[in-house]
């Protein structure tokens, strides 16, 4: 610890400490003793945490909702009914066989407790919260700079020189390399999408390969197999990737060479979060808005590497897949990358002080300890894992009401272990004067007005919310959704298989045709497999939505 004081030992006591989560934490306190940069980081984060309280409360009350309700929903009673003997297409080609609808049974079931009516509610809550949480902290910090007596600061700092950056003074050139980081950004780009492209080939790879396999139990379980592999695979190539371009920002901003030490900070946020939050949500973009949709049709399916099919969603849609990218992508993150690597590299450090304690006999001084504390780094990285928690929680919350209660119990323990880590295992940093959090509140109002938009879209796109209704008021002859599966589902002559592509070998005899997720036309039609008139009238209804969503917004 540094030099023990009674500002120490409160802050010890009544801060960093893990039996007083319960309390407020002594904002002024902690402007007193670290200065105003620190303190309005951890002011933020408390308004932050205390606000995810309401979304959290009513997130879990969405969730029970959906599981109350889920006996009572026709689409999953439709899809669990093996009387209706809906026989699916084949997954992949000449290996893969024929499927009973029913088989996916438990996945309808998951998928309407994160797809039903109240989650769009819940979803156009969350853009209000989100208007909400922005104005409360405008308040919240205007409230701090006058107790704080930074009214005046701004005036201040005009009349302050610039303080130019050593770096920028040695070298004596402008716009140094500015093309090349230019050219950077865009390969750090084709990188993540590499990524994503390189899980979704293993995906439909691993399909093939897998469908391979003469167990029928084995084939039965291969969709669920292939998903959660490729999931867990995404998550490890995101944390990997966010070291990487943590490093990656920092060398991009110091091509550029900004001239003075804020600017150069300001930069290096800017493109650490572009890098980050693009390495962090580009998987869950690829399953919200791009698997399934350029995957064609049976007889006309789309090819990557010659052989191998584009992937599809399930029957039940996209939507579930969806949940589970996100809550392991975030719950990855905050667990693994965050709590436990600041829990464990602390123990270790300390464990070794403590064997080189053991092995020196003369006592060290006060100052001795506090010089072999770990330097003070700045507190963007404490920001940036927050505002990416921020994008996860409001960017694609329609998919996962439990987001907020997963964010606010990671911030009641974030709290007392970045105190802890401020207080005993860095050395205390030098006090940095500051008026606001700077562009920190800039990167938050532009991922609230996205999440509008995005929320919109995985509602309209995603989930299977739009095309329910429009079948309920438009087509159903009873007013119910009695019937919504069949109507959902399009035909596909087996005789019209491209050759070498309809099943070897099939444990389903005397299929004539099978069906499909799509809004086609039927092979005894004139226009046969071509786009429905269903088809039309749901986009349109889709379209519709995304305006009405974001003008109620």
């Amino acid at each position: 610890m540094h030099d023990v004081s009674i500002t120490d030992i409160l802050l010890h006591d009544e801060w960093a400490n893990y039996g007083v989560m319960h309390k407020y934490q002594p904002v002024d306190l902690i402007r007193k003793y670290f200065g105003e940069q620190i303190g309005f980081y951890f002011a933020w984060l408390g308004v932050y945490t205390q606000l995810l309280i309401p979304p959290s409360v009513l997130g879990i009350i969405v969730f029970l909702y959906g599981i109350f309700t889920v006996d009572t929903n026709v689409p999953s009673q439709e899809t669990c009914d093996d009387n209706l003997n809906i026989t699916m297409c084949p997954l992949c080609d000449g290996v893969c066989d024929y499927w009973r609808l029913s088989t996916v049974c438990s996945l309808a079931r998951a998928s309407y407790l994160f797809d039903n009516g109240a989650t769009v509610l819940f979803a156009i809550f969350m853009s209000l919260w989100a208007a909400c949480f922005l104005e409360h902290w405008k308040r919240r910090q205007m409230c701090l700079k006058h107790s704080w007596d930074l009214t005046s600061l701004e005036d201040q700092e005009v009349l302050k020189p610039l303080c130019l950056r050593p770096e920028y003074e040695e070298a004596l050139q402008e716009k140094k390399d500015k093309v090349k980081a230019q050219i950077k950004k865009k390969v750090c780009i084709f990188v993540t999408f590499s990524a994503v492209f390189g899980v979704a080939v293993y995906r439909i790879c691993m399909l093939s390969v897998w469908s391979m396999n003469p167990d029928p139990e084995a084939k039965a379980s291969v969709r669920m197999t292939v998903t959660t592999t490729g999931i867990i695979l995404n998550m490890l190539v995101v944390l990997v990737l966010e070291e990487v371009y943590g490093a990656i920002a920092v060398w991009l901003t110091e091509l550029e060479l900004p001239k003075t030490t804020e600017e150069f900070e300001e930069r290096l946020i800017v493109k650490s979060f572009f890098l980050k939050s693009m390495n962090a949500f580009a998987p869950i973009f690829y399953v919200a808005f791009f698997k399934g949709r350029f995957a064609g049709r049976p007889g006309d399916y789309v090819y990557v590497f010659g052989d191998y099919r584009m992937e599809e969603c399930a029957p039940p849609g996209c939507l579930i897949e969806l949940c589970i990218q996100l809550s392991m992508i975030m719950l990855g993150k905050q667990l693994i990358q965050n709590n436990v690597f600041e829990v464990l590299i602390p123990y270790k450090r300390e464990s070794e002080n403590n064997e080189e304690k053991e092995e020196e006999k003369r006592p060290k001084q006060q100052l001795d300890k506090d010089y072999v504390l770990e330097p003070f780094e700045g507190v963007g990285s404490e920001y940036m894992e927050m505002i990416i928690q921020y994008g996860f929680v409001s960017l694609f919350v329609a998919s996962f009401p439990l987001a907020p209660a997963f964010a606010l119990l990671n911030n009641v323990i974030e709290i007392r272990l970045d105190a802890a880590k401020f207080v005993t295992e860095i050395r205390r940093p030098d006090a940095v004067r500051c008026k606001d959090i700077g562009i920190w509140y800039n990167i938050l109002c532009g991922i609230s007005k996205f999440s509008v938009i995005t929320n919109a879209f995985v509602i309209s796109f995603t989930s299977e919310f739009v095309p329910r209704m429009i079948y309920q008021y438009m087509y159903s002859t009873n007013g119910t959704l009695n019937g919504y599966t069949d109507h959902s589902l399009s035909y596909f002559n087996v005789s019209n298989f491209p050759p070498g592509t309809a099943p070897t070998t099939t444990l389903i005899t005397g299929v004539s045709t099978c069906r499909y997720k799509d809004y086609r036309d039927p092979p005894w039609k004139p226009d046969a497999y071509t786009l429905s008139k269903e088809y039309w009238s749901v986009l349109a209804a889709k379209l519709a939505f995304v305006i009405f969503f974001q003008v109620l917004d």
